[in-house]
Parts: C-alpha cells; sequence; structure tokens
C-alpha cells in the first residue's frame, strides 16, 4: 500500500510538473512510455533522436509512468501527446470518448502470471487475501487475467479484489524475494526473469487465456496534436516505423542503445528480444476481440464492428483487427 500510494503521488506530481511546463508551441510533444522490453521501438526513438530527424524543429519531452493508466489519463487532460500501452488502457480511453487514436503498434510479447507458491496450480486454487501484482486495473494484464478467470472460474471477474497495482520492476523483485505479493501477471523482460527461477512457475500463459496470438503494445496519439501540427504528428510515426524496422532487421545494432535502459547486458538482451512470441510490428492485432469481452465483462460500455474506429491513418486497416 505504501509503494502504491507513494507510485500515485509521482504520477500526479509528474503530470502537475507537466500541465505547468507545457505550451502551446507548435513544436513541443510530450512522449511517454512504460517500463519493459516491449517499449524497445519507443527507446530508439529516444535513444536516436528520430523523432527530430524526421522534423528538425521538434521538442520533444520524454517521460516513463508506471501504467497504461497513468498515461491515459495524462492524454485525456492534455499532458501528454503520444503514449504507448497496453490495448486495453487505449480501449478504455476510446470508450469514453477520448480524443485520440493509435498510430501504430509496437509489439506482440509473452505475458503470463506467475508464483512460488508451489501449491498453486490453477486459478482456482488463488485464495481470498492471495495478492497478484500488475499494473493497474484495466491494463492488458488485468483484462488478459479475467479472460482466464471467465475461462476457468466461469466469472471474469473472480480475482479483481485479489489484484494490487504495482510497476513492473517492483513486481519481479517482490515475487523474487517472495515479499509482499503471491503472483504477478507481466511482461518481458520481466516474465523472462521470473521464468528463469528454479522455485517461480507459470499459472497462466496470457495466449492461452486470449485464444490466439495479440498485440500487446499500441501507440496512440492525441487529435489535438494532429490539428496543431501535421508535420509533427507524421514525423512521430515515421520515427516508430524506423524504429521498429530496425529491431526487425539489425537486432544486434538496436541492443547498444536498447540493453543499458533496460539495465540488461547485450548477451541477455539478444536472448530476450529473439525470445519465442517475442515481436516487433506495426498492425494491431486482437483490437477487436479484446473490445468485444471488455464489453462483455463490463469493463467499458462502448462498442464498434469496424477496426477503422480506433486507428489513425497511419495504420492500414487492412492488416488490422
Amino acid at each position: 500500500m505504501k509503494k502504491t500510494a507513494i507510485f500515485l503521488f509521482m504520477v500526479i506530481l509528474s503530470l502537475s510538473l507537466f500541465s505547468c511546463g507545457k505550451s502551446m508551441d507548435k513544436n513541443r510533444v510530450v512522449v511517454a512510455q512504460q517500463f519493459g522490453l516491449g517499449y524497445a521501438p519507443v527507446i530508439l526513438m529516444q535513444e536516436l533522436n528520430l523523432i527530430e530527424k524526421y522534423y528538425p524543429d521538434a521538442q520533444v519531452e520524454w517521460v516513463r509512468l508506471g501504467s497504461g493508466g497513468a498515461i491515459r489519463e495524462g492524454m485525456a487532460g492534455g499532458n501528454i501527446d503520444v503514449g504507448s500501452m497496453g490495448v486495453p488502457p487505449y480501449l478504455i480511453a476510446w470508450a469514453k470518448g477520448y480524443d485520440y487514436k493509435i498510430i501504430s503498434a509496437l509489439c506482440e510479447m509473452p505475458l503470463g502470471l506467475q508464483t512460488y507458491h508451489e501449491n498453486i496450480k490453477t486459478l482456482q486454487d488463488i485464495k481470498p487475501g492471495m495478492k497478484i501484482a500488475l499494473p493497474s486495473p484495466g491494463s492488458i494484464q488485468h483484462i488478459l487475467l479475467s479472460m482466464a478467470a471467465s475461462k476457468e472460474l466461469g466469472n471474469p471477474k473472480a480475482l479483481d479484489h485479489n489484484i494490487i497495482a504495482m510497476a513492473h520492476p517492483d513486481g519481479v523483485n517482490a515475487l523474487i524475494n517472495r515479499v509482499e505479493i503471491d503472483g504477478h501477471f507481466t511482461s518481458p523482460p520481466y516474465i523472462f526473469k521470473e521464468l528463469e527461477q528454479e522455485d517461480i512457475h507459470q499459472v497462466v500463459d496470457a495466449r492461452d487465456a486470449f485464444g490466439g496470438d495479440f498485440t500487446f503494445l499500441v501507440t496512440a496519439a492525441t487529435g489535438q496534436l494532429k490539428k496543431r501540427n501535421p508535420e509533427l504528428f507524421n514525423a512521430v510515426y515515421k520515427a516508430l516505423e524506423e524504429a521498429i524496422d530496425m529491431l526487425n532487421e539489425n537486432p544486434e545494432k538496436t541492443a547498444e542503445y536498447v540493453a543499458p535502459v533496460l539495465n540488461l547486458d547485450r548477451d541477455t538482451y539478444m536472448k530476450y528480444t529473439t525470445w519465442e512470441g517475442v515481436r516487433f510490428s506495426k498492425n494491431p492485432h486482437g483490437l477487436l476481440k479484446f473490445l468485444d469481452f471488455m464489453n462483455e465483462a463490463g469493463y467499458v460500455d462502448r462498442n464498434t464492428e469496424d477496426v477503422k474506429d480506433l486507428l489513425w491513418e497511419t495504420v492500414n486497416p487492412a492488416g488490422a483487427d
């Protein structure tokens, strides 16, 4: 609880500072990301100044927050122009009518729920009072846990009272050291660190919970940015496109920029980027399936059958679903 309170305070403080310091300068763009390997394209954008490459007058401000929900609300408040997050946090924003859409997908990655309790083999073994750490309610980890609960327990919200909000770096440390939490639903590189521990095993595989492949992270941009400076908006997309292409075409080169930011050595970074299921891609998949489930489970109350409603024109709807 103390860590959660401190985290929320820092989020509020950070957004307040953005609000005070941000002007309506058309060349300024605030870009937010979170923690983890999935944000490698955004890390490359920052490390290589790719936005400035495509728009030299850009004044880029970078911020890292602990959850997609924090980024979502920062964008809604006009303090963040571009934010990367899991698919469900974006869909919650769309359902609320917030003025931003997906400019590009980022990646597909393995996600899952791990525990050190030998007697927890399935979700049925999780008892009241046990704590499952994940970034925030409404995160992709939360929705995937709900999908698994719907299949295994017949109730998508059966474990909602078990979850606690915790940033991934804190969660992996808590799980490995067996303090504060009983399980951790996380993503790379944290899931890989956990699965490398002999006394930790997986309870839920996210792909099984979802029923197939899905996009993990997307990048959204506000309509305000698009209207204020279309050239800067396009520069953000071109920067993302170049970063994703670089990760796919020359992963060895990206290691020197991304690995230090993730506190990984080069060999570990290369192992993680080539792990089965890790894929960087501009085309989002699974958006409508996530949205259907979230409507059925009562997490949102707006739906669509047309994926184009969720996307800016930078995304080819023929390659999205």
